[in-house]
């Protein structure tokens, strides 16, 4: 099983890099790209909840079904990726402002990623690891202790930056403004730097190639975006954005 994880694993790397080269020639049409040249849509808020609930669900399964169910380290990889996804899934879209929408198109893109990422996560995690890999001594170990830190200081700067976000305009505003709090300090797309960050702490503390592969992803799907979140910054603000300090993705390198 391992041999075939691992041609997985590697057909999910080649794709990545072919999506992190498609993404800076083709704009994925939602959010602050929205176009309807991507096809039917339905609101943002839906759209979120079916595009990130079922690596959620899928997770769960892979638990559920899995001899290793009641491993203790195993069930904490569980929990902290599940902390995201319910976040995602159930908390962040009804904290959504406005009505926008998102094409159907992009969401069962999302949907395909998300589930075969829940097989690479819990697959490794569940089915594929050694079984004697994540013992509980695991939970002392350099690379949970420092990956569990990264996880969650990503996921705080996601959070926080999504808030910041959100909080640009007063009701009835219809103005865009250059975020300036938190990460944004450093970088137009603190969210995302976040979130980069939250899944490469993933990958320490689970210290695995499937997670490394996620990170990877991460890092392929949202920095051509974050460049071209940049560009249109540049274009709309002007001299109020300090190119010389605050990058795209990655503090003081890009």
């Amino acid at each position: 099983m391992l041999q075939y994880f691992n041609i997985f694993l590697l057909i999910m790397i080649i794709i990545a890099v072919i999506v992190f080269i498609a993404l800076y020639f083709v704009t994925a049409g939602y959010g602050v790209f929205y176009n309807k040249k991507w096809g039917p849509t339905v609101p943002n808020k839906l759209g979120w909840i079916m595009m990130e609930s079922p690596v959620f669900v899928v997770m769960i399964l892979l638990c559920v079904f899995s001899e290793r169910s009641s491993n203790i380290v195993c069930l904490i990889f569980l929990i902290l990726f599940e902390i995201h996804y319910f976040q995602r899934s159930f908390v962040f879209p009804f904290l959504i402002r406005g009505k926008s929408k998102m094409p159907l198109s992009v969401i069962v893109m999302g949907v395909v990623f998300n589930v075969l990422n829940a097989i690479m996560q819990g697959g490794w995690i569940f089915y594929v690891s050694p079984e004697n890999k994540y013992e509980l001594s695991w939970l002392l170990s350099p690379q949970f202790i420092i990956g569990t830190m990264i996880f969650f200081a990503g996921m705080l700067i996601n959070i926080h930056s999504d808030y910041v976000i959100r909080n640009l305009r007063k009701p009835g505003d219809t103005r865009h403004y250059l975020p300036k709090k938190g990460m944004f300090k450093y970088v137009t797309s603190a969210n995302y730097f976040g979130e980069f960050v939250e899944w490469l702490g993933f990958a320490i503390l689970t210290w695995s190639l499937s997670g490394a592969v996620f990170a990877v992803w991460t890092f392929a799907n949202l920095t051509p975006r974050a460049a071209k979140i940049y560009d249109n910054y540049k274009k709309e603000f002007g001299d109020e954005l300090d190119t010389k300090k605050v990058k795209r993705i990655i503090p003081f390198i890009y």
